[in-house]
């Protein structure tokens, strides 16, 4: 039993810590609502921020969502407090992605350690050298995947090939789409003063020669001041999968990833994530596990590690806008 409850101030503290989680172009699809009386913090997924063209199923938008819900119980342990979370726990409101209830903390929650890193994880577009990434630091992230249910597994050398050929059609495909152009660009391309989205600043250089799938968001754009630069020729790509695929299982793998991107961040390395080939269901499938039982079956999103320069954060919307707190006790 809690000797108190926790107070409206740290609740928009640690909401603010969650809202550093990566998302899909960057849209931030995630409302938060508080009740104090009852010491209860629900995670809605933001319609009005999905993606029909390219996340028709809300795939994405669940695994943003669950980035952001494991950003929320790092920075609660960090806090000294616990977080008792139910996924889905409202069969009637598929809006209703998470709720967590607030505990005092009694002992020691692993997860706490990651905290230094929630503000240090940016998703880099830029060139990584090709110093490869030593074998510990993959297999501790693939048991740091475990630890949320899901799965990574690291490409070998002629499986990178048949990955970049994939994506590469996704980006083909991509550009012949109008209608797919036109949702990304309402991403894409903002300038400053705006709090959502992925700024042209972040869009990288034009990719000169190499073989890293880093999506290239500039397509049908004109910028004469855009940089180009070789990329790695041997890039580390890893793929996080889970066993099965519904949307309990995207909010798990949603965590998972965000596990694996802080601690990769705090064994030094840079990330990048692509979900290209992801978002067409016929692609998607040649990214599969080799064994396709595995606890990696369906696979979630592309990760691309390794070393790179340090890049800015992307925006972030102020959590005023993202979390409501409600005096009243309704569900």
């Amino acid at each position: 039993m809690p000797t108190h409850r926790a107070d409206v101030a740290s609740v928009t503290a640690w909401v603010d810590d969650a809202t550093t989680a990566p998302s899909m172009h960057n849209a931030q699809p995630w409302k938060f609502r508080y009740v104090p009386a009852l010491d209860v913090l629900h995670l809605h997924m933001d319609t009005a921020r999905s993606m029909p063209r390219t996340d028709p199923a809300r795939r994405g938008m669940h695994i943003s969502c669950g980035a952001a819900l494991f950003n929320l119980r790092v920075a609660v342990a960090h806090a000294g407090w616990s977080a008792e979370v139910r996924l889905l726990p409202d069969p009637d409101d598929p809006t209703l992605l998470a709720t967590a209830v607030f505990a005092e903390r009694v002992g020691y929650d692993s997860v706490s350690d990651l905290y230094p890193a929630i503000r240090r994880r940016h998703s880099s577009r830029e060139p990584f050298t090709d110093e490869p990434v030593p074998e510990t630091l993959l297999d501790g992230l693939q048991g740091t995947a475990r630890a949320e249910g899901a799965a990574m597994y690291v490409l070998g050398d002629w499986q990178v090939d048949a990955v970049v050929d994939v994506v590469r059609e996704a980006e083909q495909d991509e550009t012949l789409s109008p209608a797919v152009r036109e949702e990304i660009t309402r991403w894409t391309g903002s300038g400053t003063g705006v709090s959502d989205g992925i700024p042209a600043y972040a869009f990288g250089p034009r990719d000169h020669g190499g073989r890293a799938p880093v999506r290239d968001f500039a397509v049908g754009r004109t910028d004469p001041d855009r940089r180009s630069a070789d990329f790695e020729q041997t890039p580390c790509l890893a793929v996080l999968g889970t066993p099965e695929d519904r949307p309990r299982d995207w909010l798990l793998a949603g965590q998972a990833l965000e596990r694996v991107l802080l601690q990769s961040t705090l064994d030094g390395l840079s990330t990048s994530l692509n979900s290209q080939a992801l978002e067409r269901p016929d692609l998607r499938w040649l990214l599969r596990a080799p064994h396709s039982r595995s606890a990696s079956a369906y696979p979630q999103m592309l990760l691309r590690l390794g070393y790179g320069p340090a890049v800015p954060p992307t925006p972030r919307r102020a959590v005023s806008d993202v979390l409501d707190v409600d005096r009243g006790t309704s569900p």
